[in-house]
C-alpha cells in the first residue's frame, strides 16, 4: 500500500473527518477525498462510514489504522534517528589499526571525540595492514590506519582514499647492557651490529628488517620473531638480541632497562589512513577523520622529533581540548 495514502487516512482517522484532515494537512478537502477513495479500492472494502458531521472507521478501518500508527512511529523514529546522525549526536565508527597505532593514535582521536562528540561510538579492531584492508574492502570497518616501508608494496587496493598522515620513525634498541650502549652517537651505523642476535617483528617488518641489513652488507641473525613491542623489548632487556622498533611502538610503551638509537640513512615508515571514497562525508565518520588525522599531526610522535621514547601522551596532552573542531557545538 501506498503509505502516503496511509498517513493520509490517519490523518482523517485523527481528526474525524475528512475536511479536518484537509485543514491539518493543508491540502484541499477534493484532494484527501480522492486519496481515501485510492486506498479503499486497494483495501477492497470501505474504511470508513460518512456521516454529516464526519466519519467512522469500519472494522477495516480500525485494523488499518493500527498498522497506519506503527508505520508512522517507525518513520518518525527513522527521521530522529537520521537527524542524530547529522548533527553527530550518535553514530557508529569502526577503524582498523595496527598495533602501535592502536596504542597511540586511537586513544588520542577517541579521546577527542569523546569530549566534542560524545554521542559517536567508535569500536577499535586490531589489525596488522594487509589484515586491515581486507576488513575494510569487505565492508567490516569504516576507516584504516595502515604504514608502509620504503620501497614496499603500494598501501592498498586502486580506488580507496588513502590520505598520509605522518612519518614514524625505526629506532634500533639495544640493551642498557651492551657495550655500545653508552657510547651510541645521535645516529648509529647498522654495520658494528651485524653478528647481534637479531629479534624481528611482524612478516612484513621481518622482511624490511632482512632488507636494511643487506643493505648494511650483513644478513641478521633473527633468533625471535614477535609483533608484540613489549616483549620485544623485554628479550632485549635480557640481552636476548637486538632489534628496530618504531617510534610509535616506544612512545606506547619503554622498557627501563633499553637504549634506542637513530640509524643513519633508514628512512622512515609512512602512516595513511585508508577509507572508502567519499566515506567521510558520512558525520561520524568525517569527524573521525579529522581526530585521527589531529592526533598524528597535531604534536603527536609522528608530527615533529620527540624525545625517543617519550610517552605518546606526553606529546597528545595538549590536544585534548578540540575547540577547533568547526563541528563542535556548544549546547
Amino acid at each position: 500500500m501506498d503509505v502516503r495514502r496511509l498517513l493520509v487516512f490517519r490523518e482523517i482517522a485523527r481528526c474525524g473527518s475528512i475536511a479536518g484532515a484537509a485543514r491539518s494537512l493543508g491540502w484541499t478537502q477534493p484532494a484527501v477525498s480522492q486519496h481515501l477513495r485510492a486506498l479503499e479500492r486497494q483495501a477492497g472494502m470501505p474504511l470508513v462510514v460518512r456521516r454529516p458531521r464526519g466519519v467512522r472507521l469500519t472494522e477495516a478501518g480500525g485494523l488499518l489504522l493500527r498498522h497506519a500508527e506503527a508505520i508512522a512511529a517507525r518513520l518518525h523514529a527513522a527521521d530522529d534517528e537520521l537527524g542524530a546522525l547529522a548533527e553527530l549526536r550518535a553514530g557508529t565508527v569502526r577503524i582498523a589499526a595496527f598495533p602501535s597505532a592502536g596504542a597511540t593514535l586511537v586513544p588520542a582521536a577517541m579521546s577527542l571525540l569523546a569530549r566534542s562528540h560524545p554521542g559517536i561510538d567508535v569500536r577499535l579492531r586490531q589489525a596488522e595492514p594487509p589484515e586491515a584492508l581486507d576488513l575494510l574492502m569487505d565492508g567490516q570497518v569504516d576507516l584504516a590506519i595502515v604504514f608502509t616501508h620504503e620501497g614496499h608494496e603500494p598501501v592498498g587496493p586502486a580506488g580507496l582514499e588513502q590520505i598520509p598522515i605522518g612519518e614514524d620513525p625505526l629506532r634500533l634498541v639495544l640493551p642498557d647492557s651492551h657495550p655500545q650502549a653508552a657510547d651510541l652517537s645521535s645516529e648509529v651505523d647498522l654495520r658494528p651490529f651485524a653478528g647481534e642476535r637479531w629479534i624481528s617483528g611482524c612478516e612484513r617488518c621481518t622482511a624490511h628488517l632482512l632488507r636494511v641489513c643487506e643493505d648494511a652488507g650483513f644478513v641478521p641473525d633473527v633468533r625471535h620473531s614477535t609483533d608484540d613491542y613489549v616483549v620485544t623489548q623485554a628479550l632485549i632487556a635480557r640481552g636476548l638480541g637486538v632489534g628496530l622498533l618504531p617510534r610509535l611502538a616506544l612512545g606506547a610503551f619503554r622498557h627501563p632497562e633499553v637504549t634506542v638509537a637513530a640509524v643513519a640513512g633508514l628512512r622512515p615508515r609512512r602512516l595513511y589512513l585508508v577509507h572508502h571514497p567519499e566515506a567521510d562525508r558520512i558525520p561520524a565518520v568525517g569527524r573521525a577523520v579529522h581526530a585521527v588525522r589531529r592526533s598524528a599531526t597535531g604534536g603527536g610522535p609522528c608530527a615533529s622529533p620527540a624525545p625517543d621514547g617519550a610517552s605518546f601522551m606526553d606529546h597528545t596532552a595538549d590536544q585534548e581540548d578540540d575547540t577547533d573542531d568547526p563541528a563542535r557545538t556548544d549546547e
